[in-house]
């Protein structure tokens, strides 16, 4: 009877082992599909991760909308953009007076001197208007504040309507405020505008090259947080 026991002891163990491996199974089999479920989600929305997952938490039971979720959204908007205004200037042949990063807080535009100005004047030349207007084209649907800040290489003003290197630079991002403004239909409360003369050169000022890289407009898209 003992020996008919302990064999029945035995096996009652070798069957709770197997329980256990068996709700372990269950369990990763659960996560796979909810992996797959999310991947298909995914497929059915094309791509978006912010709009699948705030549909798939919404059948769930949870709120679609969250903060997070927001952000992913507005990153991604934001990452489009950047990729539409470099498609913008290839189009027209501007890529050469202007560029396009996208950085973790903000998207930067810089444009050359030559595209907007002539020397030591704040005037924007009618070259200017197509390369603003497709600015204001890819940022008119989002509601990010845009910064304008205007930069001067190192040599002094000694002529001219400008007294320094500071008022000019200020006149010049004063310039495209208002034009971005007036023809580009940017709402005033988005922009604003600051100039920093040749104190925040990209390049050294003492080579030609470098002072031409220096004489530039920067616009920044500031990315939501």
């Amino acid at each position: 009877m003992a020996l008919h026991r302990e064999r029945e002891e035995d096996v009652e163990a070798q069957l709770n082992k197997g329980a256990l491996w068996a709700i372990t199974y269950g369990d990763l089999m659960s996560y796979l599909m909810i992996f797959f479920l999310i991947l298909f989600q995914l497929s059915l929305l094309g791509g978006n991760i912010a709009e699948g997952l705030a549909e798939l938490q919404s059948q769930f039971g949870g709120k679609k909308e969250s903060k997070a979720l927001e952000r992913m959204e507005s990153r991604n908007q934001e990452a489009s953009m950047a990729k539409d205004m470099k498609t913008r200037l290839h189009d027209r042949g501007l890529e050469k007076f202007a560029t396009v990063e996208l950085t973790q807080h903000r998207i930067e535009i810089t444009l050359s001197e030559p595209i907007l100005f002539t020397s030591g004047d704040a005037v924007l030349k009618e070259e200017a208007s197509p390369l603003l207007q497709e600015f204001a084209k890819s940022v008119s649907n989002l509601p990010n504040l845009i910064v304008i800040e205007g930069h001067t290489d190192n040599v002094p003003i000694r002529a001219g309507k400008y007294p320094s290197n500071w008022d000019l630079s200020m006149a010049r991002a004063t310039s495209v405020v208002r034009y971005l403004i007036t023809s580009g239909g940017i709402d005033p409360r988005r922009i604003s505008g600051a100039g920093f003369a040749e104190f925040r050169p990209k390049m050294p000022n003492d080579t030609s090259e470098g002072r031409a890289a220096n004489r530039r407009i920067e616009m920044y898209l500031m990315r939501r947080e």
